[in-house]
C-alpha cells in the first residue's frame, strides 16, 4: 500500500479528506494495529508520510500531563 491508496481508504472509511499528513499517519497506525496492513507496509507509509511533513507523537510529552 502506498500513500495514495491509504488516502483513498481513509476517504472511504471516514467519508472526508484528510486535512494533514498526521491524520493519515494515525490512520495507518490503526490499520497496522488491527492487522489490516503488514509491518513492512506500515514502515513504508511512515517513511513517505514523514517526508510529507507528518511526525510520530512523542509519547513522553503526550503523557506528561497525566
Amino acid at each position: 500500500m502506498n500513500v495514495t491508496e491509504l488516502k483513498h481508504k481513509f476517504i472511504a472509511v471516514k467519508q472526508s479528506e484528510p486535512t494533514e499528513a498526521n491524520e493519515l499517519l494515525d490512520f495507518a497506525r490503526r490499520l497496522y494495529l488491527r492487522g489490516d496492513i503488514s509491518l513492512a507496509q506500515y514502515r513504508n507509509l511512515v517513511r513517505e508520510l514523514e517526508r510529507a511533513g507528518a511526525s510520530l507523537p512523542n509519547e513522553a510529552e503526550e503523557y506528561a500531563g497525566l
